[in-house]
């Protein structure tokens, strides 16, 4: 009888263990198919709550229709013509060619009269001609003294250039390296581009012109760590990246850090730091000096800064709540609440950077401290007394929020701190989109250019310079600048000087 029971509890934990397996490979199974066919977006809708925003008495005056965290209507927008639209600037040139009647069909045929001309038909086409390309060509007169002496010969210099000896002007070097790292056009194909022009330049001599101009513009991007690191405020995150490994051809995974910041609230530098793997130290050595607030996501690098206590961690929301939104079996109810209440969160936030810095502060210490609470004592209740399979998404997610308690309220702390890290997400993407068309970088040189080129044509973007503009005219003056003023030559502060020379800024 003894053994029978020994038996049956035995039966029913191995069924209670392959019940609970099942379960997580069945979510496992349904989280894989909603990435292959399924909606990748997070957006959480609930329909139950909308008497609930009036508990949202924020801000001190009634909200206007702009503030309104969550309109009951979707306001309709004007209806354009969207991907039919067609926008032209205003100086593209324009020429004429005249398609006109036949001299005999400009006589009526009846009366022998002349057609009398009362207008225009007029249609409007876009053209292409090939980019045109020309050879610079610089006249030095040489000059020889009236009366032989042994000074020779004399001519004036050659202008400044950022690459010694090299047969490509900043204008050449320029296109090149936008459209590589711009238009995230490999170099193969732009040596094919250029060769259908009847220009053959190889791939590994454009290869080796986008190394050089890395190394020469690598005092900007070593400025734009030092502004960085001075602002309060940064977001960084980290990406693979392919690397060729030398001598035997194979791939191997590198990294590809990205570092957000500046001392605006908006913060307008990217910078770009290559490294062959994914180390810890890589983190301790890009921070090492730094003080002030940093957001993240919870990889183990930036908890081991953190546990430093030199610097303020701000984890990022929106990595909690994919977190419960990818938990979709154990307690329906509970993920469904956590996702509306960091939901919450969200929709104040956006109303709390409309409002001054000191509003903001109010609004996050009255309204958004006491939510993060809440949400911290029913996720501690319900992982230490409920019930919940060792193995599934939302135990996952709730040990990893649970992680993060001490740091959930630092951003409420310091206004100018953000809830989430999209700013360092949306600075990753264009690296995305790159190595999906050059696929990997040829060496570890290659990586810190592509980092040095990343670094100066995406925060070009960020802060709205023309990175064409900018690349070339810093090229031509980065040689003989002052290095104690390279700050100046940084694209926010460039755009600035160009706007009070000229009046007009370069925007792209």
């Amino acid at each position: 009888m003894e053994s029978s029971t020994i038996s049956l509890e035995k039966l029913q934990e191995k069924y209670e263990k392959l019940q609970s397996e099942n379960a997580y490979l069945r979510e496992q199974l349904e989280w894989f198919k909603r990435q292959i066919f399924g909606q990748r977006s997070e957006k959480f809708v609930e329909t139950t709550y909308a008497d609930q925003l009036l508990l949202f008495d924020v801000p001190k005056e009634p909200l206007t229709e702009e503030d309104e965290p969550v309109p009951t209507k979707k306001r309709k927008k004007p209806k354009r013509d969207g991907k039919n639209a067609i926008n032209l600037p205003d100086d593209l040139p324009v020429e004429r060619q005249v398609v006109d009647l036949a001299e005999e069909d400009k006589i009526c045929s009846e009366t022998g009269k002349s057609l009398i001309k009362i207008g225009e038909d007029i249609t409007q086409k876009i053209a292409h001609r090939p980019g045109s390309y020309f050879i610079k060509e610089i006249v030095r007169p040489k000059y020889a003294y009236p009366n032989p002496t042994e000074k020779g010969v004399v001519s004036a210099p050659l202008p400044e250039t950022l690459l010694d000896r090299c047969r490509a002007d900043e204008s050449l070097l320029t296109d090149i390296l936008i459209k590589k790292f711009c238009d995230h056009l490999p170099l193969y194909r732009q040596s094919e581009i250029l060769s259908r022009q009847g220009i053959e330049i190889s791939r590994q001599v454009l290869s080796q012109w986008v190394l050089r101009c890395g190394k020469a513009l690598k005092p900007l991007y070593d400025e734009m760590l030092k502004q960085i690191l001075q602002s309060n405020n940064i977001f960084i995150d980290e990406t693979p990246l392919s690397m060729l490994m030398p001598g035997n051809g194979k791939v191997h995974q590198a990294y590809m850090w990205v570092i957000v910041g500046g001392a605006e609230a908006n913060p307008p530098y990217r910078f770009y730091t290559f490294r062959t793997n994914r180390r810890h130290e890589h983190v301790i050595d890009l921070l090492e000096d730094y003080r002030g607030v940093f957001h993240s996501d919870k990889y183990g690098a930036y908890e081991a800064f953190a546990n430093r206590k030199q610097a303020t961690w701000c984890p990022c929301y929106a990595h909690i709540r994919r977190k419960f939104y990818e938990a979709e079996s154990g307690d329906p109810k509970l993920r469904k609440w956590v996702l509306r209440k960091v939901k919450y969160l969200f929709m104040l936030e956006k109303v709390a950077w409309k409002r001054s810095a000191e509003e903001r502060l109010r609004i996050r210490q009255e309204k958004e401290v006491p939510i993060i609470d809440e949400l911290i004592k029913v996720i501690q209740d319900k992982l230490i007394n409920g019930k919940i399979l060792p193995k599934s998404k939302l135990k996952e997610a709730l040990g990893y929020f649970l992680g993060l308690v001490p740091h959930l309220k630092n951003y409420t702390s310091d206004p100018w701190s953000r809830l989430d890290n999209n700013v360092a997400e949306r600075a990753v993407r264009p690296l995305a989109i790159g190595r999906k068309n050059w696929l990997f970088a040829g060496n570890e040189d290659g990586g810190e250019a592509a980092a040095v080129i990343l670094t100066l044509v995406q925060s070009c973007r960020a802060v709205g310079v023309n990175p064409r503009e900018y690349l070339e005219d810093v090229m031509k003056r980065l040689m003989s600048h002052n290095a104690q003023k390279l700050e100046e030559l940084l694209p926010k502060q460039w755009a600035a000087a160009r706007q009070q020379s000229n009046g007009t800024g370069d925007h792209a």
